[in-house]
């Protein structure tokens, strides 16, 4: 008897701002095919395009290349995206909230990406394993 896995979609890009562009047709054509629905590829495709942006413009102080890994599974009612990279240590989930209430203006520079990604996603969470960020987020599937 051979046991089932859950849809898996496993891709490795460079640490450059160039490579985030071709993620998100293949992450779509992932959620049409298992049916996980725009919602999901949106959540999916707006979350990763933030935290890579991030990532690569300031995670690597040495200016050589690196592999960032993404996974997106569909398991049950979820999704689940893992991002692993050796870029500098740095948990966004301890980020605060922004204060939305000031006047673009007045706002500091940063802190909406993760604001966003908590928005659009059920959980994030993130541990520092080996010498690499991972950060796992969550998105339920309405089905």
């Amino acid at each position: 008897m051979s046991r089932l896995h859950p849809p898996a979609l496993r891709l490795s890009i460079a640490n450059d701002l160039a490579e985030i562009g071709r993620i998100a047709p293949v992450i779509e054509e992932f959620c049409a095919e298992h049916g996980l629905g725009e919602e999901v590829a949106h959540a999916v495709n707006l979350s990763l395009d933030e935290l890579l942006t991030n990532t690569i413009s300031y995670g690597f102080e040495d200016g050589g290349q690196h592999a960032i890994d993404i996974a997106l599974e569909a398991a049950g009612d979820r999704a689940t995206v893992t991002i692993r990279d050796d870029a500098v240590a740095f948990d966004p989930t301890e980020a605060g909230d922004p204060d939305l209430d000031l006047d673009l203006d007045d706002r500091p520079i940063g802190g909406l990406g993760i604001h966003i990604v908590r928005a659009m996603m059920d959980e994030v969470r993130y541990a520092r394993i080996d010498g690499h960020n991972q950060l796992t987020l969550t998105k339920l599937i309405a089905r």
